[in-house]
């Protein structure tokens, strides 16, 4: 009887920037980011992009503070700054920050799934503002980017994979977005173990 053959990927927890996958979908956005070639940059994609992963990436080559509604330490800490997923907070205090680091200087990204022109601002003065920073964009995953966090997603639940039809037959059945990608892990996450079988197509069929 044959043994049956099983894929070994290998893919790093660290939050370094040679972890990062970077294609044409995320490449400008990446290299403006690593090299420190804007001082006030605005970070936008779909969700589960990696806009997280990447500020991240940015937070600790500028140390840099991240904004966690600290409003006063934030003004006070004389420090580069990350504004992760602007929307959840005050836009009156994100504005003060703002102002904050261009009188002082310092660096200052931030991110959001919406392009500024989607925002509908209640404090007009931020959407000005941020109208004067680098924009840089995440764009929707193509086929290379979506095996790639598939995979990467897999390995990650600790998926045993006897076959590579698993990933086609996963990818022709999906949305193409980032967040699909996400979902559909999550939900044979929770069948695998509730079964507790391996990933195979038809496995996968009782979610599709």
């Amino acid at each position: 009887m044959s043994k049956q053959k099983s894929f070994n990927y290998k893919f790093s927890h660290d939050q370094s920037e040679l972890n990062f996958f970077v294609n044409k979908t995320n490449f400008y956005a990446f290299n403006d980011l690593i090299n420190n070639n804007s001082k006030f940059s605005y970070l936008y994609g779909p969700n589960k992009s990696g806009k997280s992963y990447l500020a991240n990436i940015w937070l600790k080559k500028n140390n840099a503070i991240k904004y966690k509604k600290n409003y006063k330490e934030i003004l006070n800490s004389k420090k580069n700054i990350l504004i992760d997923n602007f929307l959840f907070f005050n836009e009156e205090n994100i504005f003060h920050i703002v102002n904050n680091c261009i009188l002082n200087n310092f660096k200052i990204l931030i991110t959001s799934n919406k392009k500024i022109n989607e925002i509908n601002f209640q404090y007009h003065d931020l959407s000005s503002r941020l109208k004067t920073f680098t924009n840089l964009e995440i764009d929707q995953p193509n086929d290379e980017m979506l095996l790639t966090i598939l995979t990467k997603s897999l390995v990650e639940r600790q998926f045993i994979i006897n076959s590579k039809e698993i990933f086609e037959f996963i990818l022709r059945r999906v949305d193409r977005s980032y967040q699909a990608i996400d979902d559909i892990v999550n939900k044979l996450d929770i069948l695998s173990l509730e079964k507790k079988r391996q990933l195979t197509i038809p496995l996968i069929k009782e979610i599709l």
